[in-house]
């Protein structure tokens, strides 16, 4: 017996891949990247902890697919800010349900607590992202709240001893903290939401890019993760990095939407400004450039954008950009 283990590397996916292995059946923890969680990858470490419950692992790549079918358009709506959660949930177990042909499994599982999150952990949600997936044979299975649902068919036809599932609901982590211990588990994420779209700033900047872009790909997604943007007053977008490691993410993510602003010799942070800025929004975004960099406002300074050369100034101190930000 196999099953597929929806996983987000935190400590209730590693119990409930527990409880399954130590009943003797392989457990494969599917990481489904939606391209909205951790702005760093973690993947190696989500692999770590997969083993250590017995599990193998792999990262399902759905970014553009869940741009396409899910973000803009959720039967059953948004939560607080631009996360669509039960559409969400749905979607992570339809894929895996496909996938269960191909990886010679039978069930499903995941590590929903009952009455843990106020979206998508009620009954009633449960019972939507169900008919949402088409899980018509019941065959997602939440061994950590198990005996507090109905019968699924994994239980029913005895592949799982269901004696042995938990019955934990609520927000309490008394049980979770209980069974680490006693599976000697010590490396595990203190719980969190871990998705950007449940951010009030990272909701913005999605409602301002599709305010002046309707077409949002999967590196536009990935370049909201980082820097900080800009919406200049005649509709330019600019991203400006925050440090090093933002500048190369941003760098490898740019797409033909954008135009590097470029600094030559300067010492400053890595720039993109949309490359059908007009003459005013580029003059702005020149003097913010410059402004990241290590420069004197009273000096003048050659700045490169579309393989021509600008002179521009920096302004006297960065809160003189403030006005700009998205976020």
């Amino acid at each position: 017996m196999k099953a597929l283990a929806l996983f987000s590397g935190g400590l209730d996916s590693m119990l409930a891949i527990k409880l399954i292995t130590s009943q003797g059946i392989e457990v494969k923890a599917i990481n489904i990247n939606i391209g909205f969680g951790a702005t760093s990858d973690k993947s190696e470490l989500m692999a770590k902890r997969a083993a250590l419950a017995g599990a193998s692992f792999e990262v399902i790549d759905v970014r553009n697919e869940y741009l396409q079918k899910v973000l803009f358009n959720p039967q059953y709506g948004y939560g607080k800010h631009f996360n669509p959660c039960i559409d969400c949930h749905a979607f992570m177990f339809k894929t895996a349900l496909a996938m269960l042909k191909s990886e010679n499994a039978s069930f499903i599982i995941t590590g929903e607590v009952l009455g843990q999150r106020p979206m998508s952990q009620r009954s009633d949600a449960m019972a939507k992202v169900k008919k949402l997936a088409l899980d018509e044979e019941d065959l997602i299975l939440r061994p950590m709240c198990a005996k507090n649902l109905p019968l699924t068919k994994p239980e029913r036809e005895g592949w799982v001893d269901r004696d042995k599932l938990e019955n934990i609901s609520g927000r309490s982590r008394k049980r979770q903290l209980e069974l680490a211990a006693k599976f000697g588990f010590e490396d595990f994420e203190s719980p969190g939401g871990g998705c950007l779209l449940t951010l009030e700033s990272f909701a913005k900047k999605i409602r301002d890019f599709i305010e002046f872009d309707k077409d949002m790909e999967v590196n536009d997604a990935q370049l909201l993760k980082y820097g900080r943007h800009l919406r200049l007053p005649n509709g330019a977008k600019m991203i400006v990095g925050r440090n090093e490691l933002e500048n190369e993410l941003l760098r490898n993510l740019k797409t033909d939407k954008y135009e590097e602003i470029k600094l030559g010799d300067l010492i400053g942070a890595y720039s993109l400004l949309s490359q059908n800025a007009d003459e005013k929004d580029l003059e702005l975004a020149l003097k913010i450039a410059l402004t990241y960099a290590k420069t004197q406002s009273d000096k003048e300074y050659q700045v490169g954008f579309k393989d021509k050369i600008y002179t521009s100034k920096a302004y006297e101190n960065k809160e003189s950009v403030s006005e700009f930000f998205i976020s």
